[in-house]
């Protein structure tokens, strides 16, 4: 494929081509799921007509199949407009098909600057300039979401089971050519709750998840995105992956994942 720049490259207003950086562990054809779901969430904050007064407060994602890696095309619909909250829909078909294989709903709340007191948590982990870089776990092929993210645990590692705190950091922005910004950072690195806190030996199990919805109190900032993550897992197959959010600052958020657990 060539040198590239981005996670995605445009095409045009509505078209993107994923490249090689999606790739997700598992499958060389498909993508890890935190690439589209911050293409999404680009695309929520960014539709033609969107407020400049609102943000995102909660964002919803439904991975209805694999995202293939290729050509994908991007539409958002307004489902509410109201004065102070909206909801907006965005949706990711690839080409040539004829329905989308992941959805996203997102609440965006008005804001203002200093309208209520602020109540909020300073830095609670390690910065990350205090832990060294940790290797993803092994993968069969050479570039993928592994190589195009940066990893820093505090607390324990992809192939440790039992909860985990790790930092992330894109190396390439999500759109080539486009400057990586705060909201791209966290949406791609949320769904990695699962992984980071893995309760079982991931050689062996399963755990998929086919949702994520993150929660924001805070507009994050800077190049870093902290996933503090513990995974619950129930007999029958049923899991939840629970994620305290942090950027250097502090907490901003939750992510949850449901998940599907079973033998490999």
């Amino acid at each position: 494929m060539g040198t590239v720049e981005g996670f995605f490259e445009r095409v045009d207003a509505g078209r993107f081509t994923a490249t090689e950086f999606t790739r997700g562990p598992w499958d060389p054809g498909s993508q890890h799921a935190g690439p589209p779901a911050a293409l999404l969430g680009r695309a929520v904050e960014e539709r033609p007509g969107a407020r400049t007064d609102m943000r995102i407060a909660r964002i919803t994602y439904e991975i209805l199949r694999p995202v293939p890696i290729g050509g994908l095309a991007v539409t958002t619909t307004v489902l509410r407009a109201g004065r102070s909250t909206e909801v907006v829909e965005a949706a990711l078909t690839p080409e040539g098909a004829d329905a989308p294989v992941m959805l996203a709903r997102a609440l965006r709340v008005r804001v203002a600057a200093e309208a209520v007191p602020a109540v909020l948590s300073g830095p609670q982990l390690p910065p990350p300039g205090e832990v060294g870089a940790t290797p993803f776990f092994p993968v069969p092929w050479d570039v993928g979401y592994h190589t195009a993210m940066e990893t820093r645990f505090t607390t324990g590692a992809f192939l440790e089971p039992g909860p985990g705190t790790c930092w992330m950091r894109m190396k390439v922005p999500l759109i080539a050519g486009d400057e990586p910004r705060p909201l791209d950072r966290i949406l791609i690195a949320a769904d990695s709750g699962n992984g980071i806190s893995a309760v079982m030996d991931i050689r062996s199990f399963l755990f998929i998840n086919s949702d994520l919805t993150v929660h924001l109190h805070r507009h994050p900032v800077g190049d870093w995105a902290c996933v503090e993550a513990r995974t619950s897992v129930d007999p029958a197959g049923i899991g939840l992956a629970d994620a305290r959010l942090h950027d250097e600052k502090g907490p901003i958020g939750r992510g949850v994942q449901s998940l599907y657990v079973a033998p490999r």
